[in-house]
């Protein structure tokens, strides 16, 4: 099923963490809360289509804030692991190894917040991503900061009374041709975590 029908132009070059999860065409995500998960703090991440992209599974037993990102088959892709002793909230997307692939960092504005994220692809270049517009709005872009294209789009006209029932984040991602969607829907969680921070 398709849901959305938004034009967001190709990219000049593939922008990408995972090569894997790059198209050719643009890419529809879902991400929506597990119902009943232990931890309230697992998602997985879909295709419009239904096909799983990838699990996240919230650490519901550690003193560290970490999230641990798998593919549709279990392999182990990457965490997203909350950073202390930052002024502003920042996270961090850290590669099996340990390795620190990307981070993603908030700081307060005049009206809500901003969010920046900043990653080197495998060719070493270096990128950063903005959101234009506000999380809980109806929809936001994420821009690349150098050329100021749409790289993805978040929209949130997707709730449905079941999701309303059990309280869940329901939202749809379209990602741009040439753009990594499991880079994409990393970012998309570390903003949906600042932004539902409980006091």
């Amino acid at each position: 099923m398709s849901f959305f029908h938004h034009n967001l132009q190709p990219v000049p070059e593939p922008i990408a963490l995972f090569d894997q999860f790059v198209s050719q065409q643009p890419q529809t995500l879902i991400l929506k809360e597990k119902v009943l998960s232990v931890s309230g703090d697992s998602f997985e991440v879909k295709f419009s289509g239904g096909q799983t992209l990838i699990k996240v599974h919230g650490a519901w037993v550690s003193i560290h804030d970490r999230k641990k990102v798998d593919d549709a088959s279990g392999n182990h892709l990457f965490d997203i692991v909350k950073e202390h002793f930052h002024i502003h909230t920042t996270y961090a997307i850290v590669d099996p190894e340990k390795k620190k692939l990307a981070e993603v960092k908030s700081s307060l504005k005049l009206v809500g917040s901003k969010a920046t994220a900043t990653f080197t692809n495998r060719n070493h270049r270096a990128w950063t991503f903005v959101m234009k517009g506000g999380w809980f709005d109806h929809s936001a872009d994420i821009v690349d900061q150098e050329t100021g294209q749409s790289v993805a789009r978040i929209d949130r006209k997707l709730l449905s009374g079941r999701d309303l029932l059990f309280g869940q984040q329901t939202y749809a991602v379209v990602v741009a041709p040439g753009v990594d969607a499991a880079l994409i829907a990393a970012l998309c969680i570390c903003f949906d975590e600042k932004n539902n921070e409980k006091e």
